[in-house]
């Protein structure tokens, strides 16, 4: 069964509810209010089931939204979600002020198909009614409501006329609507919530992606708030899951009625998150004034509305009838993905100035403004793989994760799979697991690590290599990135990898005659002393090369592991230590425990040497501290 959305708009006492009414058989009005005054003041919702021509069942659902100026932020509430709007204009009145404002909406929404209902056709006579008409049509012209592709019937929800002919309209253009993805992360924007006795909290909104079923756990943003689906309605029955274009009630455990409010979006669990910065394509109202930079506005997304600062990244002022590429800084997060359209309304007075498309909800810290506007508009336009391609490339060799798309993009992961999979068969980018690199970026990056070890080596010619943290820090790559390129170069046997280490082929350490000379003296010199070890000063003053190069020697023998610094005073060379070992373990045999005095006894040493290597035997798991004594492991 086809499940799609249809909404009404227009003018305040157009008829809007009494012709929802008239086809559908439910009164939308529901509050006391609503009923007492005869206009509708919050969204009303109705459903009709109709069969298309091929019979297959049609299920619609009606989402009535009031058409007073006053009540215009909960019109926007209910228009988000609709896949096809019936534009109510009177026959009496023809196009009022509120008619403009919410044909503007739905058109700066993209709303892809609607049909111009003229209502009250009973009571004016055929000149009058053919008046309007071409009021009308001259009012849509050129629009999505144009005349050449969208119909216009006339009717009257007193005496039926023209109802029937509505509907074989509606089954028309419902037959060209494309199904909704249920393939899509679920979102279900939510505009009511309530108790109902004996179940708990229900939430209803418009399911505009997804599907979600009983028992399933979903989030509410932008609270992160958890909880479990009781129970699903779908157009006020009940069932087992709810799927894309169905207007939807969930009975939620786990949450309060309090906790929840319109504007909240429920969807899957710890996968989407909601943002305070969108970069936007802003389109404005020729009728709207100037727009300055920095001005503030009322952002209506679905159910949600927030305050927002526009920061223009073009033309400042915008002109009215203008579009460009702007940023949104919202005062509280939203979550929107690309491809999302929301409406402008200007801060005071409250009046529609425009609309915007979301290119990008998680825009990049610190980029240059050239490089911002190029890659947006490089998305705005692109297919699938050509925007998963810019995200990646402009994130350089930090490369762009696989949680970090599907954040960026509302994506699921065998999609981005797919497509990254393809990318890599074109040799665009580079996949590191779940880390996708742009093969530019990964081709700059090898090259940074060759120019950043040649760095090295020429300002440490006595240091083996270096490590492969610095190397990281130092050339800004993710560790899996590092990794890869290092394979990559010591394959093509360019890099050499030992450990930690990693230098250039060919780039160890090379010594000249008197460095080698001084290098064997440095260690002969505490291989021969055993633990009774002399004092570093000593031992230099006695170096043939200069307290630099003798400094750089010691650091290259510390770094070999053939010298051992224990403190800063005290270095012992590590056949030594290997020695106290082996004696540990054979006066393991005649007691498992030793004290100071023993140790020192034992050893030959002063205490100035024994407290630093039982400290050393500890760190080492030799021995454990026990009080006074050390148990010998």
């Amino acid at each position: 069964m086809k499940s799609v959305i249809i909404g009404t708009a227009g003018h305040i006492d157009h008829g809007k509810t009494t012709l929802v009414k008239a086809l559908t058989g439910i009164d939308a009005d529901r509050l006391e209010e609503e009923k007492r005054r005869g206009i509708t003041i919050d969204l009303g919702f109705a459903h009709l089931e109709l069969k298309a021509a091929s019979g297959e069942k049609l299920r619609l659902g009606f989402v009535d939204v009031p058409g007073h100026e006053r009540f215009v932020r909960n019109m926007l509430a209910g228009v988000g979600g609709i896949d096809l709007v019936l534009l109510v204009v009177a026959a009496d009145e023809s196009i009022k002020p509120q008619t403009r404002e919410h044909f503007e909406i739905c058109r700066l929404l993209s709303i892809p198909r609607g049909i111009v209902v003229i209502t009250k056709a009973d009571l004016v006579d055929e000149d009058m009614l053919n008046v309007a008409k071409m009021e009308i049509e001259e009012f849509v012209r050129g629009s999505f409501l144009d005349a050449a592709q969208s119909p216009m019937v006339e009717v009257s929800a007193l005496n039926g006329a023209g109802l029937e002919k509505l509907k074989q309209e509606i089954v028309r253009l419902v037959a060209e609507i494309p199904v909704r993805s249920t393939e899509a992360f679920f979102r279900l924007p939510m505009d009511r919530v309530f108790v109902m006795k004996g179940f708990g909290t229900v939430v209803t909104g418009t399911l505009i992606a997804g599907k979600v079923g009983k028992e399933e756990e979903i989030e509410i943003l932008p609270q992160r708030r958890r909880a479990r689906v009781r129970g699903v309605q779908v157009h006020g029955s009940s069932a087992e899951q709810a799927i894309a274009g169905q207007r939807t009630a969930l009975n939620l455990a786990g949450v309060e009625v309090e906790d929840m409010a319109r504007g909240m979006t429920l969807t899957n669990p710890g996968v989407l998150e909601p943002t305070l910065r969108l970069h936007v394509q802003l389109s404005l109202l020729k009728s709207a004034k100037p727009l300055k930079d920095r001005s503030r506005v009322h952002l209506h997304a679905f159910t949600s509305e927030t305050i927002a600062e526009v920061v223009l990244l073009e033309e400042n002022p915008l002109k009215p009838g203008a579009t460009a590429l702007a940023e949104l800084r919202t005062s509280e997060p939203v979550l929107l993905l690309p491809g999302d359209r929301a409406i402008l309304r200007q801060f005071s007075p409250v009046v529609t100035i425009g609309g915007v498309v979301v290119l990008d909800a998680f825009p990049l810290h610190r980029q240059k403004k050239e490089a911002r506007v190029s890659f947006l508009r490089g998305i705005a336009n692109g297919s699938r793989q050509e925007m998963l391609l810019a995200r990646i490339a402009r994130r350089e060799s930090g490369g762009l994760s696989l949680a970090e798309a599907i954040r960026e993009t509302g994506l699921r992961p065998s999609v981005l799979q797919a497509d990254s999979k393809a990318l890599a068969q074109q040799k665009k980018i580079v996949l590191l697991g779940d880390l996708m690199v742009s093969a530019e970026s990964f081709t700059k990056a090898r090259e940074r690590i060759s120019k950043t070890l040649d760095a090295f080596h020429k300002a440490n010619p006595l240091v083996r290599g270096m490590s492969k943290e610095e190397l990281r820090t130092k050339a800004g790559l993710r560790p899996e990135v590092l990794e890869e390129l290092l394979a990559h170069l010591v394959r093509e046997k360019k890099a050499e990898a030992t450990g930690e280490l990693v230098r250039l082929a060919g780039r160890g350490v090379e010594l000249k005659d008197d460095e080698a000379k001084a290098k064997n003296q440095i260690e002969n010199a505490f291989a021969s002393a055993g633990l009774k070890v002399p004092t570093m000063k000593e031992v230099l003053a006695k170096l043939p090369v200069d307290k630099d190069r003798a400094h750089k020697l010691i650091t290259l023998l510390l770094r070999d592991r053939i010298l051992i610094k224990l403190t800063d005073d005290l270095v012992f060379h590590q056949t030594a230590l290997q020695e106290l070992r082996r004696i540990m373990t054979e006066y393991k045999t005649r007691s498992a425990k030793i004290d100071v005095p023993t140790f020192k006894e034992l050893t030959g040493i002063s205490r100035k040497y024994a407290i630093p290597l039982l400290e050393y035997l500890d760190n080492q798991r030799v021995t454990r501290r026990v009080g006074d004594e050390r148990v010998i492991l």
